[in-house]
């Protein structure tokens, strides 16, 4: 008897302020027309100095719960994806879950870059598969604006904050859920996109914030030269893994991060662009959420469809990419 992890539920959650690219020409030296024609962002979502990673990812579990019919004491674990953790520790995940319930529940961080939510998936879905677990919560949880740096032209018109999360459940015997996840990850790009301090390679001093090493750092054009390489592989292996082939695919849920990369996508598999999920220019990269937002969105729209193969994909800090292929439907 076969088990597998069907999505039952998923919900979002956005933060209401909005900063456009018109608010970012007041704060640091660029223009619109530059950041729509390297990014397609044209505006992004802030969440509130008060307002933490697992206040946003707690939201968007109401939501996700909601929609799957059931109350967090029906969890079973919660899988958390994020690269801004409230603290390093205790997780967020435990965070998440006394925001949720009085009731303990099992849960874990999970660090992968941009490409957490994904391992998440898969995470969950093992555990599931193991018989151990019925339901399980998986977030994808990240306020980016809480490293970014506003004085670096290259990175600060990129990043927003926001998060989403999926409700995993066992079912047996079911054409639906996770079919195949293909992972990856190699350590030689660490440098590539960085957070350098605040770890116990260089803890926090007086000299890492006076050199600003407590915010994102990036090497745009090699990480986007890794990216546009990196998405169509994870595409495709994902498939390959599920038996499929990108004919198969109904629609691509790709990370959020540039334009242009989700573009490169599109052109090597000759998509139709109703096939592709884009929402960047009005989020930006919110990291682990940018996919279950634009999820959302799809679903909102009407062009999530019981049977669709959905195949989400990303690529993020590691470097780490990787897809989950899913037959929609409960």
């Amino acid at each position: 008897m076969t088990r597998r992890a069907v999505v039952a539920g998923l919900g979002t959650y956005v933060p209401q302020k909005v900063l456009t690219n018109q608010d970012l020409e007041q704060i640091v030296d660029t223009s619109d027309e530059w950041i729509v024609s390297r990014t397609g962002i044209k505006e992004r979502h802030i969440a509130e100095p008060g307002e933490t990673t697992s206040m946003m990812a707690a939201k968007a579990s109401v939501r996700a719960l909601a929609d799957a019919g059931l109350v967090a004491e029906d969890l079973d674990f919660i899988v958390c994806a994020t690269n801004t953790p409230d603290t390093i520790f205790p997780s967020t995940a435990a965070r998440v879950q006394h925001q949720l319930t009085s009731k303990p529940i099992p849960g874990v961080d999970v660090q992968a870059g941009c490409t957490g939510l994904i391992y998440g998936m898969e995470m969950a879905s093992a555990l599931i598969q193991s018989g151990s677990y019925r339901n399980v919560l998986v977030i994808g949880a990240d306020k980016l604006t809480s490293i970014t740096d506003y004085e670096d032209r290259t990175t600060a018109v990129l990043f927003g904050d926001a998060a989403g999360a999926f409700v995993l459940q066992g079912r047996e015997d079911t054409g639906r859920g996770i079919l195949a996840s293909y992972l990856q990850a190699d350590g030689r790009g660490e440098d590539l996109l960085v957070q350098p301090a605040g770890g116990s390679k260089l803890p926090a001093s007086a000299e890492t914030v006076a050199a600003r090493q407590h915010y994102l750092k990036m090497n745009g054009n090699e990480t986007f030269r890794f990216a546009v390489k990196a998405m169509p592989e994870a595409v495709e292996e994902g498939l390959k893994k599920a038996g499929l082939g990108v004919e198969d695919m109904t629609l691509l849920v790709p990370h959020q991060a540039n334009l242009r990369i989700i573009d490169a996508a599109v052109r090597r598999f000759e998509l139709d662009p109703s096939r592709v999920v884009v929402n960047i220019d009005r989020y930006g990269n919110t990291s682990v959420a940018t996919i279950p937002v634009a999820l959302q969105e799809a679903r909102e729209q009407g062009r999530v469809h019981d049977g669709d193969v959905v195949v989400l994909c990303a690529f993020g800090a590691g470097l780490t990419w990787g897809s989950n292929v899913i037959r929609w439907g409960r």
